[in-house]
């Protein structure tokens, strides 16, 4: 079997604390790991594009929306898991770019209705292209079989923490 740099991280605890029970690190640190390397994979593919990964991630939850490609600044930032303030700044950014706009909804005039423009359209649309081209390289050599059970167990693993 081969051996990665936790594997190293794993023995160095075995030996140091023989009795510590440190087999978690080895699911845990290696999730952190893949998070910074997929994190800077995905800025690499997004780049061309000329998109921040912030910015992929407030278009595409507007593209998923289908019909007018619009919804509540509120509830994108639920989606993108940040404050309603920080989530302005990123739409102010947006707005300036012409990839959204902005407006009051009728309904509430508190609420403000982001919306996807044509160009923010295409840009996305191109954008995800790439994001799921680079996502199939990174899992080319795992068998689907076995991509389904690290989806099933890492499923587990967000549900329990998100709890």
């Amino acid at each position: 079997m081969e051996r990665d740099i936790v594997d190293e991280l794993l023995d160095q605890w075995a030996v140091e604390r023989p009795k510590m029970n440190v087999s978690s690190l080895g699911v845990v640190v290696r999730v952190q790991l893949l998070g910074k390397l997929l994190q800077r994979r995905t800025s690499d593919a997004l780049k061309q594009h000329g998109l921040k990964h912030w910015e992929y991630d407030v278009l595409s939850v507007l593209r998923r929306q289908g019909g007018k490609f619009e919804m509540p600044a509120t509830e994108i930032a639920r989606a993108a898991m940040l404050t309603t303030g920080a989530m302005t700044t990123r739409i102010d950014r947006l707005v300036e770019r012409r990839l959204v706009t902005r407006r009051q909804a009728k309904s509430d005039r508190r609420s403000v209705l982001v919306r996807l423009t044509a160009k923010g359209k295409r840009v996305v649309n191109a954008a995800i292209e790439s994001r799921l081209d680079d996502a199939n390289r990174a899992l080319a050599r795992i068998p689907t079989k076995d991509r389904r059970q690290l989806a099933a167990s890492l499923r587990h693993l967000l549900l329990n923490l998100e709890n």
